[in-house]
């Protein structure tokens, strides 16, 4: 459990997914620089701000190299941490294989596992539950077995010894082949009671109350009631360029609210 003393002009930040990358280099450009006008526009009053994961749709750190690009992105994130707003990641499926370039380079705090916060301001006090969300709650089980070979040591050091030129290029081939109209189409609809994080929330709440659940992974925007005072927010995306896309929650202390970046 880790405590966040909130001041009392500054806010909680939280956005998911933003599969920067995808699905080429100038398409993904115009989105770094949506997300980097986003910062821009919360800088003055962020205290902590959570990205929840996914945030490129594909990530490797060999020993002595990263991805080629975000430079804009990476150089933003830097500056804010420079500034002394906190900053967390939660790793995703997509990111999985974050390991220790942010913390070393910018001082961000990278998670994979469920983490759990309070956050206290004046006589407020707030729990959330925050994790990326891949492979939690009922079912997928295909992908569960695959997530156990990703985050094998053995696989991590096989993958690094490939050469960055045909790892990069096998990542990103097999990234865009989870990525056709049909799986788009089935990925954005609401399953009702069939929402696996959503069961996955309300499983959680049952053994111990937090205030919020807040994921990401979905790509749908999504508030539902987890107990009888909890709350499910899956955050959405940023990667698809439509109506549903740009959102972010702010947490004030007191209110929790989602909006949707328009600049």
């Amino acid at each position: 459990m880790t405590t966040i003393n909130l001041q009392a002009d500054k806010k909680i930040y939280f956005a998911s997914d933003f599969h920067l990358g995808y699905p080429d280099h100038q398409t993904s450009l115009i989105r770094e620089k949506k997300i980097i006008a986003w910062l821009n526009n919360i800088q003055k009053d962020a205290q902590t701000i959570f990205l929840m994961g996914d945030l490129f749709d594909f990530w490797f750190e060999y020993e002595n190299v990263i991805p080629k690009g975000f430079v804009r992105f990476q150089g933003k994130l830097a500056e804010l941490s420079d500034a002394g707003i906190e900053i967390v990641i939660f790793r995703g499926n997509h990111d999985i294989w974050i390991f220790d370039y942010f913390q070393q380079e910018m001082g961000i705090q990278v998670l994979r596992e469920p983490t759990e916060y309070i956050v206290k301001q004046a006589n407020h006090s707030t729990s959330f539950y925050l994790v990326h969300g891949d492979g939690y709650g009922p079912g997928d089980y295909g992908y569960k077995k695959l997530k156990l070979v990703f985050e094998s040591k053995f696989c991590q050091w096989a993958f690094g010894w490939i050469h960055p030129q045909v790892g990069m290029k096998l990542a990103m081939a097999w990234s865009d082949s989870k990525k056709g109209e049909e799986h788009l189409k089935r990925e954005l609809q609401f399953r009702g009671e069939g929402e696996w994080l959503w069961a996955y929330a309300k499983e959680i709440e049952q053994q111990k109350h937090h205030d919020f659940y807040v994921f990401g992974h979905r790509h749908l925007l999504l508030d539902l009631e987890a107990g009888e005072s909890s709350r499910y927010i899956n955050l959405g995306q940023w990667c698809y360029d439509n109506a549903e896309s740009n959102h972010y929650a702010i947490f004030d202390g007191v209110n929790f609210s989602v909006k949707q970046f328009q600049g």
